[in-house]
């Protein structure tokens, strides 16, 4: 199963990315697995240094690397592009 299709590993995913950017006055039930994460315009409002600390988390938790933010930001466009990177099959 694609990760973009396990509801509760995109649950789990918005509670790490909330914990880690200290967007505490949100729930992961205010995001929307295609909203897009990254902007001024979005309800989570993320910039480099939120996807700075969220890459660090993910390589700790699925020892992935993200160093690159162009690439960071593609795979973290929403929820399910992120979970479909972390879970492909």
């Amino acid at each position: 199963m694609s990760g973009s299709q396990d509801d509760q590993f995109k649950q789990s995913l918005k509670e790490l990315i909330l914990e880690e950017t200290g967007k505490d006055e949100l729930s992961p039930e205010q995001i929307a697995d295609d909203e897009a994460l990254f902007g001024p315009d979005t309800s989570l409002e993320l910039d480099s240094l939120d996807g700075l600390q969220v890459s660090v988390a993910l390589k700790q938790q699925f020892g992935v690397e993200l160093n690159d933010s162009k690439r960071l930001r593609r795979v973290m466009a929403n929820i399910n592009t992120l979970a479909d990177f972390l879970r492909p099959d």
